[in-house]
C-alpha cells in the first residue's frame, strides 16, 4: 500500500493522469460545410440533407461564406424523391429518386416572374416550354422552346402544366453538362407539390423565392444533396 501511495504521489507531482481524458466532441459546433470534402469553390452553398436513403424529407440550408467561415443564411424543409434518394452516378433514370453529390446550379426559371432582387438568369415559361428526357432525343436534358421532331412528349415535362411546382426553380446541374442516356433528366430545386418529388428536391414557396434572391452567379453557388452519416450518399463525401 505504501509503494502505491508513493508512486500516486509521483504522478500527480509530474502533472500526469493515470488516464487520459479525451478532448470534447466539436462537431456539431463545426459547420456542414467546413466538414465537407468540396464545396464547389464558391462562397455560396445550398445543403439539402435526409437521414438516409429511405427518407423523402429532409431539410435544406443555404450558406454564406465571411471571413474565412461558413455562416447560416436561411433553412427550410425539404422533400425528396417518392422512392427516396439514390447515389447520383449509379442513378437510373425513371426510379423516382433524388441523386446525391455535389452539382452546380446551372440557371433559374419559373412561370411566374422572377422575384424582386433576383440577379441569377431567369427563363421565364412559357406555353412551348419543355424539358426533353427522351433518351433517344438530341435535346435530352435540356430545356426546349417547341418539342424537337426526335423528343417524344410521351418522354418530355410540359413545363407550364406544373403551375403550383414550376412556379420558381432552379436547374440542378445533375447528369447536365455530358449528359449519361438513361441517368437521367430534369432535376430541379423547386416550390412543393402535394407530397414527394419524382426526384427533385422541394421545398416551400417562400423558402424558393428567398433563394432566389439570395443566390449570387458572382459567388458561384452550388448544392450538395445527401444523407446524415457515413456511406456512399453522406453528405461529407461531396
Amino acid at each position: 500500500m505504501r509503494t502505491l501511495l508513493v508512486l500516486g504521489a509521483a504522478l500527480l507531482s509530474l502533472g500526469a493522469a493515470p488516464f487520459p481524458v479525451p478532448p470534447p466532441a466539436r462537431t456539431a459546433a463545426v459547420p456542414l460545410p467546413a466538414r465537407m470534402a468540396d464545396t464547389g469553390g464558391g462562397s455560396q452553398l445550398i445543403t439539402a440533407v435526409a437521414a438516409g436513403t429511405g427518407s423523402t424529407t429532409g431539410t435544406l440550408t443555404w450558406w454564406d461564406r465571411r471571413g474565412g467561415r461558413w455562416v447560416r443564411a436561411g433553412t427550410a424543409p425539404a422533400r425528396f424523391g417518392a422512392k427516396g434518394l439514390a447515389e447520383g452516378r449509379q442513378r437510373r433514370q425513371g426510379t423516382n429518386t433524388t441523386p446525391t453529390g455535389l452539382y452546380r446550379l446551372p440557371y433559374a426559371f419559373g412561370i411566374e416572374p422572377a422575384p424582386a432582387g433576383t440577379s441569377y438568369r431567369y427563363a421565364r415559361v412559357t406555353g412551348r416550354s419543355w424539358w426533353c428526357q427522351d433518351n433517344g432525343s438530341r435535346a435530352y436534358n435540356r430545356w426546349v422552346e417547341g418539342l424537337p421532331r426526335d423528343c417524344r412528349a410521351a418522354e418530355a415535362e410540359h413545363l407550364v402544366t406544373y403551375r403550383r411546382q414550376y412556379a420558381y426553380g432552379l436547374v440542378i446541374g445533375f447528369n447536365y453538362d455530358r449528359p449519361v442516356r438513361g441517368r437521367g433528366a430534369g432535376i430541379f430545386l423547386h416550390v412543393n407539390g402535394q407530397g414527394a418529388t419524382a426526384g427533385c428536391v422541394s421545398v416551400p414557396a417562400g423558402a424558393m423565392r428567398a433563394l432566389l434572391t439570395w443566390a449570387d452567379p458572382a459567388r458561384r453557388p452550388h448544392i450538395a444533396v445527401g444523407t446524415r452519416g457515413g456511406g456512399p450518399t453522406a453528405i461529407t463525401r461531396y
